[in-house]
């Protein structure tokens, strides 16, 4: 099961490291599919600077607690809600202003991101106990 765990968060950080490596050098490419347009050069640099943090902090961390097979640096992703808060800020959207065709799609991703992590910082913490 551990061995599971540690492919499913690889690929966890591997889908976060492309979406944030792909925002941090060609952000007026991707943005768009996020349903998000930069008004000029200070809205380039916003997407380019806040996206690409949000999505390379999960995928560093998640890319450790896989490779080290431990639970703590899950928490970044996990505890601290970074993907959390997005799902909420998702769910606050809904519940505002409605849904869309494009609304369950990221949060089934973000959902099943959380799921994994979850299901990966419980075998992990539960290794690193009685391994």
């Amino acid at each position: 099961m551990a061995r599971l765990m540690r492919v499913l968060v690889f690929g966890v950080a591997a889908f976060n490291l492309a979406l944030g490596l792909t925002f941090l050098v060609a952000p007026v490419r991707i943005a768009p599919a996020f349903s998000v347009l930069p008004i000029g050069v200070p809205g380039i640099a916003a997407i380019r600077a806040d996206f690409s943090a949000f999505f390379l902090c999960g995928a560093v961390f998640a890319l450790v607690g896989a490779w080290r097979q431990d639970a703590a640096p899950l928490r970044v992703p996990l505890l601290l809600l970074l993907l959390g808060i997005a799902l909420l800020g998702r769910v606050v959207s809904v519940a505002v202003d409605g849904m869309t065709p494009t609304t369950l799609a990221p949060m089934g991703a973000e959902f099943t991101m959380i799921a994994i992590l979850t299901l990966a910082y419980r075998q992990f913490d539960g290794s690193a106990r009685t391994g």
